[in-house]
């Protein structure tokens, strides 16, 4: 029972890596653009979180409320002012300017926070768990992996029966016509961004509840996120999450084996994927 037990907890991690990876696929499949600050925007999320908690005595959970426009509207000005500047069809200026983002976001973390690690305080939710079988299951990681599956569901659901989704698919595949249409690229970019930070928001609550965070952490965050969407597959939201699973599922097994193969375990079921399938189990079919 302790294997299975392993699988389940890894399962449900997956749910909160999936969080990290959605907004990475989101706006890899519109704008085909690596965000390396990704990481560090889901840090910054937790921070807003917890500024809003202590300030306004909110619950982390009821937090979102100012955490998600505050992270949705940044984004949308990050986009327009910033990366639309840098999309010139070479991959290395916006790579190069989410970095120094991301070197700007660790050290303005640092300078208002301090290196000292924080965590959102939940009370009960955070230790309240729940007997399924032989198998205890925490609620936070449950309602990780609820959230999880309710914002992709929502998000594919935006892509292929909203107007916003049918422009987003428009201007990934054809940028040029889309333009010649009467879409505003540098618009929809920028809304693409705004839904990509509203979920990392979502993500950095998640993350501060279930454990301590820092302004360093990012780093780790990012590839998390990295490995799940190239896992499931570039531009697949289902595969993200089918990603996440599979990466949380290879930590808790290495963890089990050996609690220092934890990390090293995903790195390798990642590198394993990779090489039998490039482009992911389960890579997105435009058409």
């Amino acid at each position: 029972m302790d294997w299975l037990n392993a699988v389940v907890q890894g399962i449900l991690l997956g749910g909160l890596y999936a969080l990290f990876a959605a907004g990475l696929s989101l706006i890899f499949g519109v704008m085909r653009l690596v965000n390396i600050a990704h990481g560090d925007l889901i840090v910054l999320s937790a921070y807003i979180a917890l500024t809003a908690a202590v300030m306004l005595g909110l619950h982390p959970l009821l937090a979102l409320v100012v955490v998600v426009p505050v992270m949705a509207s940044f984004g949308y000005g990050l986009q327009r002012l910033v990366l639309n500047q840098t999309m010139t069809g070479d991959i290395l200026p916006p790579l190069l300017v989410t970095f120094g983002l991301s070197v700007i976001i660790q050290n303005a973390l640092l300078l208002g926070y301090s290196a000292d690690p924080q965590k959102l305080q939940a009370g009960a939710l955070e230790v309240a768990s729940m007997g399924v079988g032989p198998v205890t299951l925490g609620v936070m990681p449950l309602l990780t992996f609820g959230i999880a599956v309710a914002v992709i569901a929502s998000l594919q659901w935006m892509f292929y029966h909203t107007a916003l989704g049918r422009a987003f698919r428009a201007t990934s595949d054809l940028q040029d016509i889309a333009q010649l249409m009467g879409l505003n690229r540098s618009h929809v970019f920028g809304m693409a961004m705004a839904l990509s930070l509203a979920v990392t928001a979502v993500a950095g609550v998640c993350l501060g509840i279930r454990t301590s965070f820092d302004p360093a952490i990012g780093g780790s965050r990012l590839i998390f996120g990295f490995e799940a969407v190239i896992i499931g597959g570039l531009g697949n939201l289902w595969g993200t999450l089918a990603g996440g699973v599979i990466l949380g599922v290879a930590q808790t097994i290495g963890a089990k084996i050996n609690p220092g193969y934890q990390v090293l375990a995903g790195h390798i079921v990642f590198l394993i994927i990779l090489a039998v399938r490039p482009r992911g189990l389960f890579p997105r079919i435009d058409g």
